[in-house]
């Protein structure tokens, strides 16, 4: 059985096994490819799948897909793809700070 194709990770920062070809068909793929583990790709998916539930993104449309691969980009070569503001992971506790608070209302009587 061959050894598996190792690479120096850019989101992790360590050696760690590589992709088995390139996700997409161009540069930004490329990269990905030399540059990024299996480990640090699953981690993109999970949150790519969040961004498209969270943000409600068409993956069929050009722009859906073109700011999946912006996002993909900024994930693992720029400042880091965010979550929504108001985005809570499940079994999170949401910051109560954080919320919204309505104001009171005085009984009526």
């Amino acid at each position: 059985m061959a050894e598996p194709r190792m690479v120096q990770c850019a989101k992790l920062g360590r050696e760690s096994e590589g992709l088995d070809r390139p996700p997409f068909k161009n540069e930004l793929g490329q990269r990905l490819f030399d540059s990024v583990s299996k480990e640090a790709w699953r981690g993109w998916i999970a949150h790519s799948t969040m961004l498209v539930n969270e943000y409600r993104v068409d993956v069929m449309a050009a722009s859906g897909r073109e700011f999946l691969l912006k996002e993909c980009d900024k994930y693992f070569f720029g400042e880091g793809s965010e979550a929504p503001k108001e985005f809570v992971a499940a079994g999170a506790t949401p910051d109560v700070a954080a919320a919204p608070q309505s104001e009171p209302t005085e009984p009526k009587g």
